[in-house]
């Protein structure tokens, strides 16, 4: 197998991943950015793996599940957080992020009405 291809294909889903998280101002659509890089990792290391006799038989694939694993846990992170910025600000638009503010403090927590007091 020639692992020209899958390269090609690496590194072509590498850069749609960073155009997507460099250009996108969703921030569903950055986690799905940081996805595609990710896959782009897995497929080199499986690529590396499978063409290259290592020292160590299917280090490339053990990483790979390693990376799999990240990607799981950066998912439900990622969109734990993009779910609360959706309830406060009512928008997933990332450059509407203030960043210069300080944080809500306990005593105004305590003037936002619950769900249910309305």
């Amino acid at each position: 197998m020639r692992p020209v291809i899958p390269y090609v294909t690496a590194a072509l889903l590498f850069g749609l991943g960073v155009y997507g998280v460099l250009r996108r101002r969703n921030a569903v659509l950055v986690l799905m950015g940081v996805e595609l890089m990710l896959n782009a990792v897995n497929l080199i290391l499986i690529t590396a793996d499978t063409t290259t006799r290592a020292l160590l038989p299917h280090s490339g694939q053990v990483f790979a599940l390693f990376v799999i694993v990240l990607a799981a846990a950066e998912i439900g992170v990622g969109l734990a957080i993009v779910l609360q910025l959706y309830r406060m600000r009512a928008s997933v638009a990332v450059d509407e992020v203030p960043l210069d503010t300080a944080p809500l403090d306990e005593v105004s927590m305590d003037k936002v009405p619950l769900e249910g007091q309305r």
